[in-house]
């Protein structure tokens, strides 16, 4: 019997997934994390939400060592990723969510349009 059903599931769809399923994922997982800094600045909860901007960061760390440096469109996303990991440490440091929404909102355009492009490309 598996102890953790939604692990397993969890670990499935990664271990499945192709890369560009995989970056949709880094996005997405950078917006729940972002979500939940946010309501932990709100609560009142400093240590729930220093873990989840370190989650988010380490999304845009590894979303930076993912691109491929031959496009030229990489050089542009990593200067983007580093602003928004610098962004985040501004939040972290300020208890700010108005940073956090930020970063929240240009992620959640990256995402949408990684998630466009990935439409487009299986309709070619």
């Amino acid at each position: 019997m598996v102890a953790n059903p939604y692990a397993a599931y969890q670990n499935n769809a990664v271990t499945t997934a192709n890369p560009q399923e995989l970056t949709l994922m880094l996005y997405d997982g950078a917006l729940k994390f972002m979500r939940l800094a946010n309501l932990a600045i709100d609560q009142g909860n400093p240590d729930l939400k220093n873990i989840n901007i370190q989650k988010t960061q380490a999304i845009f760390q590894e979303l930076r060592l993912t691109l491929n440096k031959d496009i030229a469109i990489s050089a542009n996303l990593d200067s983007l990723y580093d602003y928004m990991w610098r962004r985040l440490v501004d939040a972290n440091v300020k208890n700010d969510t108005t940073i956090l929404d930020e970063v929240l909102d240009f992620t959640t355009e990256l995402r949408d349009t990684w998630k466009e492009a990935m439409k487009l490309a299986k309709q070619s």
